[in-house]
This record gives structure tokens, C-alpha cells and sequence, in this order.
């Protein structure tokens, strides 16, 4: 492993700064930390010349958060994403937390990654974003843009990485959260990490539940995750996970119904992987398999007053081997190459309440194979980094795509870079606007779309003050939309649309108690897009005196778009907490959103909850 110099520093900082007012070559500390990241991933990160962002451990323990989500978009500039009530983000009508990144989501466009594993609910085609916790994240890993040439289908609008914790040092340690707060809400966590020599082992478990801010919007979560691995040599590493999930959301529905849906949606993740990976000085890689399985179980609630008299079921499955290497040919290259296989599909029916009769409705897979070469040249000293790919990607559904990408690093001063990109996304169409309900079309093609993008990045005042401006354009076609044809709803490929803005970040480190962070993303979109904001400003200060940390964050939006009204909101939040300096240390915190309680909704008919506030502690052992 070593230490590597991060694409684009996530503007989620309390405290990150650099060392010398030039990039550094080798180590950067992002949020506070040096985040560590490992050779043998797909491709050598300082070398692409996409918009990547890491969010290092520090930053996600400090936000006292229990679900990635607000994490996320409070520190990437054009991310957004729907929520519904106070904790989890609602599984089941609509409201799953789904991810826009730069106008490009709504629930299938962006690809969630558990360990560079795929991860989306095999019949519906989606991550669920909500029920990732913050327990056993190590960091994430957020490309803006598409990452199609390394992970295929899916990461047509981005993608998010979501890297596990592990054994960081010798010996047993670990640590106890509990967290009490607004509208009964409860949260608990517990994780552990044992490193003796070459074997590293990591556990970690969550709950959460709270009552929600309207009557039937009660939520629970349940989270297990576990590692272990072994080190044969400094070259050579296996290792297994795996992570239980599960969770049950009930929803009352729209504030404007007569009378409460009474939906409910309980569902039970696993994801589990075995891989071998490689590290030496001109070669790493490695190889993963993984199984991924779900299944879930939902009471649409209330139709023209009546409950209805059957329960929906589904069970799905992603599974899949991804092998990759890069070598050094020569001095200044690198060669990635890969080749992935993925089988995923599902089953879904209905059963009856009154006798368990079941209905069923749809039992579908695909097959995906792909493989893929890039290659980074660096020129005049490193000043210059060429960097080109392509991926052919083979469908049992759709047939071959091809996903080219190119652009170049270039480096006028040390203090400052200029990053270009051209990529392609595509997103294959899932089973169920293939196969499921009246609208399925069996002959849909995948998604696609173009993206240009230019970065400009200057360090400034020793390091001490970080600026970035990103400006991109995105012209997409086949956009599966729904229309009706002979009065019929059916799924086709007709869609276009022009996405286009830029995005400005800084981060300013007065002195070691001092640090301020800001983002501003701004969208320009064709036609009107369901939770894509046309403006979206974060900015953060904090102060850590001795064992104290304080810090204050506004999250402003303009222009969100609900399907039925245009939504603007600026939300005030506070963190304070206060380690007592043990031999194991214990921290006390608090927390307040939405301190100025502003009325708002993202989800039409779900309004947020006002003035919330969560205090616990922490006990690290």
C-alpha cells in the first residue's frame, strides 16, 4: 500500500490542509487524514484524469452521521439526493434515496460500490443508497461523471465506492457509540479490529430506529458486517467479507391523502466476496468474486379506501468476477487492463393475504461480460499525464457496447493543474422496465451519454488554501422515458437531454484550530429534473481547541424541483463535542439540523422535519 496524492480533495473538510503550497507527489491529507489508499485498485487514481473525490474516515466519524447519504451530499458539489423523513431515506413509493450527480441519477444512473463490487437490487435495476451506514466505512471514493470504461453499465451518470473498514493496527481495539435524539429516535454502534502479524480481522454492527416526524413513518436497521484477511507476503493479501442488512419502513404517504397509505416495506440485503490481490513495484491487481443477494417484502397500502389483499415479493441476485493488473511496460506507463463478469436477475410475484396463493409476476436474468485496457503516459517530467481507454461490454440482453475515455493531466507550475476528460456512460435497462407492469419493453437499449469536463485546481498561501473549478457538459440520448402509444403506457428509448454547469470548491486552514470549507454546484439542465437542484451551496467552519470540536454548516439549495412545486431552503446545522482524555478516551457530542426550522420538502407531500437534535457518546477501547 502507499500513500497517494487524491484526484480532487471532497470539500467536506473540518480540518484537511496540505503540507507545502505545491501538490505533493506522494501524500495529501484529505478531510484531516492521509487517506491510504491500495495499489492494486482497477486503475493508479492520480493518474485519471476523472473528477474524483474521497471522503476519508475522520470526516465521516466527525459528522456524527449513521447513513452515508447526508455525507455525501454535503461534501461533493453536485450530488443531491431524496429523503423523506428523519432517518432512512424510505425504501419503498418512490422515495429510496436515490443519487443525482450533475442532473444524471434518479435511482439507476449512478453506481453504488461496495469494494469495487456492484451493488443494485437485481429485479428493480438500483442501489439502495439508504441502508449503507457509516459504521464500517473506511472512506468513499465519489467519481463525478462517468466511470463506465471501469465499471460498465450503471455508472453512466457516476459512481460511489464504498471502502470497508480494516485492521489498522496492532492489537484488539474498537469502539461503542450510542446516539438518542428527536421524535424517539435511537442509534447504536459497535465495531472492533484485530492485527497480529499478517492476519487482520474487522467486525462492526448497528441499529437505528426512530418514530419519523409523521405518524406512520416509523424505521428501523439493522447493519453486520466482517473481515478477514491474511497477508502471505508484502506482495500477496486474500481476504473475505461479508454484510448483512436489514431494515423495515413504513409509509403514511402524501400529507395531502384523505387518509394514510399505510404502505410498508421490510427487505434483507447480504454481500459477500472472496479475493487475491498482487503489489508489486511494477505490477498490481487482483481478483474478486462476490454474491450479492436481496429480498424484499412490501404492503402497497391503501387503494379507494380498502387495503389491499396481496403482498408484493422479490428476491434477486448480483454475482460476478472482476480480475484486473497494471503494469509499468517502461518508464512513465502504465497499463490497466481487466476483464469483469456479472450474472444478475430475480424473481418477483405477489402472494395473498387471506390464503398465501402466489401470483407471479416475473423471473428474469443477464449475463454481462466485459473487458477493458487504459493506458497513462506521463511526459516532461511528470508534468503531462496522457491518459486513454476503451471497454467492450457484451450483454445477453442488448448485445456489444463500446465505452471510450481520454484526457490528460497537465501541470503548468507545482502549485496548480489542469485536468481534462472526455468520457462514455451507458446504463443497460433493468428487468423491471424490460419485463415488469404495462409499461415493459423488452426491446430496450441501454442509455447513453457524453461527457466533457475541464478542471482547474490551485494551491495557494503554503498549501493553507485549495481551489477548484469544475466545468462539464453532458449531451445524452435513448433515455428511457415512459410514454403512451394506443393509450398503453410502454417503456422506450427516446429521450435526449443537455446537462451542463460548474462547480467550485475551497478549503482555507487558518491554523490547527481553524479550518473553513465550501462547495457551490451549479446545473443547467433541457427539461425539468426531479431532485436535481439548479443551485446547491455548502460552507463549513470549525474550531478544535485541546479536546474540543466545534462546527457550524449551511446547506443552501435553490431551484430543486419536486414533480409538483420548486423548492428553495437554506438548513443551519451545529456539532459540538468535548473527548475526555482517559486512557481510553471518551467523547460526549451533540448535534442540531435544521437549527432554524425551515419548512421544506424534496419528496412532494413529505415534508422535513424541523429543529432536530441527537446527543451520545463514544467510548474507544
Amino acid at each position: 500500500m502507499r500513500k497517494i496524492l487524491t484526484v480532487t480533495i471532497a470539500m467536506a473538510s473540518v480540518s484537511g490542509t496540505f503540507a507545502s503550497n505545491s501538490e505533493p507527489a506522494d501524500t495529501t491529507k484529505v478531510l484531516g487524514e492521509v487517506v491510504v489508499i491500495e495499489k492494486s485498485a482497477k486503475a493508479p487514481i492520480p493518474l485519471l484524469p476523472l473528477d474524483v473525490k474521497v471522503i476519508g474516515s475522520q470526516t465521516i466519524e466527525n459528522s456524527t452521521e449513521t447513513n452515508m447519504l447526508p455525507v455525501l451530499q454535503n461534501h461533493i458539489p453536485g450530488m443531491f439526493t431524496t429523503e423523506r423523513g428523519l432517518a432512512g431515506y424510505g425504501v419503498s413509493g418512490g422515495a429510496a434515496g436515490s443519487v443525482n450527480i450533475r442532473g444524471v441519477g434518479g435511482g439507476n444512473k449512478v453506481l453504488f460500490l461496495i469494494d469495487g463490487q456492484p451493488q443494485w437490487a437485481g429485479v428493480f435495476g438500483h442501489s439502495l443508497p439508504d441502508t449503507y451506514v457509516t459504521n464500517d466505512i473506511q472512506r468513499v471514493e465519489v467519481v463525478s461523471g462517468p466511470s463506465s470504461l471501469l465499471y460498465g453499465s450503471g455508472a453512466m451518470g457516476g459512481s460511489v465506492n464504498l471502502i470497508t473498514q480494516r485492521a489498522n493496527q496492532e492489537g484488539f481495539y474498537g469502539s461503542l457509540r450510542t446516539m438518542a435524539g428527536s421524535y424517539g429516535s435511537m442509534k447504536y454502534g459497535v465495531k472492533a479490529g484485530y492485527k497480529n502479524g499478517g492476519w487482520r480481522a474487522f467486525i462492526a454492527a448497528s441499529y437505528e430506529s426512530t418514530e419519523g416526524n409523521r405518524k406512520g413513518m416509523d424505521y428501523w436497521l439493522s447493519n453486520q458486517f466482517a473481515s478477514l484477511s491474511y497477508e502471505f507476503s508484502q506482495h500477496w493479501e486474500a481476504g473475505a467479507n461479508v454484510m448483512l442488512t436489514e431494515t423495515k419502513a413504513d409509509n403514511p404517504g402524501s400529507v395531502e391523502l384523505t387518509q394514510p397509505l399505510g404502505m410498508w416495506a421490510r427487505q434483507f440485503r447480504t454481500t459477500t466476496s472472496v479475493f487475491i490481490k498482487n503489489n508489486y513495484s511494477i505490477s498490481s491487481g487482483g481478483i474478486q468474486a462476490y454474491y450479492n443477494w436481496g429480498k424484499h417484502k412490501i404492503d402497497d397500502g391503501i387503494s379507494n379506501g380498502q387495503s389491499r389483499s396481496y403482498l408484493f415479493n422479490s428476491k434477486d441476485y448480483n454475482m460476478g468476477i472482476t480480475a484486473y493488473q497494471t503494469v509499468k511496460p517502461w518508464i512513465g506507463n502504465n497499463l490497466s487492463i481487466g476483464v469483469d463478469f456479472k450474472h444478475w436477475g430475480g424473481e418477483a410475484w405477489n402472494s395473498e393475504k387471506s390464503d398465501g396463493k402466489e401470483s407471479p409476476i416475473v423471473d428474469k436474468h443477464v449475463n454481462e461480460i466485459a473487458g477493458y485496457a487504459m493506458m497513462q503516459q506521463a511526459l516532461w517530467g511528470n508534468r503531462l499525464n496522457l491518459n486513454a481507454g476503451v471497454r467492450l461490454e457484451h450483454s445477453s440482453q442488448f448485445g456489444n457496447e463500446w465505452v471510450p475515455q481520454a484526457g490528460f493531466i497537465f501541470r503548468p507550475l507545482t502549485s496548480n493543474r489542469i485536468k481534462f476528460n472526455y468520457g462514455k456512460g451507458f446504463r443497460s435497462p433493468n428487468i423491471r422496465e424490460l419485463y415488469m407492469y404495462a409499461p415493459r419493453n423488452p426491446e430496450l437499449q441501454p442509455e447513453r451519454m457524453n461527457n466533457f469536463e475541464v478542471e482547474l485546481r490551485q494551491w495557494l498561501m503554503n498549501g493553507k488554501l485549495n481551489i477548484g473549478l469544475a466545468l462539464y457538459y453532458i449531451n445524452g440520448d435513448n433515455l428511457i422515458q415512459t410514454v403512451r402509444i394506443d393509450g398503453s403506457p410502454k417503456n422506450v428509448n427516446t429521450g435526449k437531454f443537455i446537462n451542463k454547469g460548474f462547480e467550485i470548491d475551497a478549503s482555507y486552514d487558518l491554523n490547527d484550530d481553524w479550518a473553513f470549507t465550501a462547495n457551490y454546484a451549479y446545473l443547467h439542465t433541457g427539461t425539468r429534473i426531479i431532485a436535481a437542484p439548479k443551485n446547491k451551496l455548502f460552507a463549513e467552519a470549525s474550531y478544535t481547541p485541546c479536546n474540543w470540536q466545534f462546527s457550524v454548516d449551511v446547506l443552501s439549495v435553490w431551484g430543486v424541483y419536486t414533480e409538483q412545486t420548486t423548492e428553495n431552503y437554506a438548513l443551519l446545522n451545529a456539532r459540538v463535542a468535548y473527548t475526555i482524555p482517559f486512557n481510553k478516551p471518551l467523547t460526549i457530542f451533540a448535534k442540531g439540523e435544521n437549527l432554524t426550522a425551515t419548512k421544506y420538502q424534496i419528496n412532494y407531500g413529505f415534508p422535513m422535519p424541523r429543529a432536530t437534535v441527537m446527543a451520545g457518546v463514544e467510548w474507544k477501547f
